[in-house]
């Protein structure tokens, strides 16, 4: 009875060291796609992903390897700021979403962006985020960057008005205007996206005209060069 004891003991404690070293084991590359973490599994990967979150604001230290509730709860919320399906398991799709999550400006470039953002009143700033939201909340933080940018490069074509207002504003010129979705209050992604385009960064290498080729019914915007793709919208000159 004793020696059962002895080796049940042994038993419990080689488990809890197989475990403890699995959840710091680095993932090997080349062994295939991503595998799909979920609530209960540990790894080298689940260590992984809860620093990737930790660096975008969902606060996950110490990375223990275990994809416990917490660290599930971090992927809901990221779920649901990407229009995914909240079911809290990391896959593909998810993989790709914190993958496109806005890179944390550094110090230098906050600077940048406080700077140039003084010649920018806090309305219109707001303004062209409103447009941002309405216009292309679904697309990547690139693809939000690149509208705003089409819209402050309007301003600064003889053929459109000079102000941010004017632009927005003109008849017809954008969808969230004509259906009222510029008034839904613009979220943090997309607020970055309208202070990132003003601080002079172009995705969109000036492009003037942006459009999404499977919903358009404008017939003349294809007769526009298109130069560039960002998500699901084509950029023009």
């Amino acid at each position: 009875m004793e020696k059962f004891k002895r080796l049940q003991a042994l038993f419990v404690i080689g488990i809890f060291f197989m475990l403890m070293f699995s959840a710091y084991e680095t993932p090997r590359r080349g062994e295939g796609a991503q595998r799909e973490l979920s609530l209960g599994q540990i790894g080298g990967d689940v260590r992984q992903l809860q620093v990737a979150l930790d660096k975008e604001g969902y606060d996950l230290a110490p990375f223990d390897g275990i994809y416990g509730l917490k660290t599930q709860q971090a992927v809901i919320n990221l779920q649901k700021e990407h229009n995914l399906k909240p079911t809290g398991v990391f896959d593909n799709k998810t993989g790709k979403a914190l993958r496109e999550v806005p890179r944390r400006m550094n110090e230098r470039e906050e600077r940048a962006v406080r700077s140039v953002s003084r010649s920018v009143s806090r309305k219109d700033m707001i303004m062209l985020a409103r447009v941002v939201h309405g216009e292309a909340r679904g697309e990547s933080f690139e693809g939000q960057v690149a509208v705003a940018s089409v819209i402050l490069n309007r301003t600064r074509s003889e053929s459109f008005p000079e102000s941010i207002e004017g632009v927005i504003y003109q008849p017809k010129a954008f969808d969230a205007v004509s259906d009222g979705q510029i008034w839904l209050d613009p979220d943090q992604k997309s607020l970055k996206a309208a202070e990132l385009a003003i601080s002079g960064y172009d995705p969109t290498d000036g492009a003037i005209y942006y459009w999404n080729p499977a919903k358009t019914t404008n017939k003349w915007i294809w007769s526009r060069p298109i130069h560039k793709k960002i998500g699901e919208h084509v950029f023009a000159r």
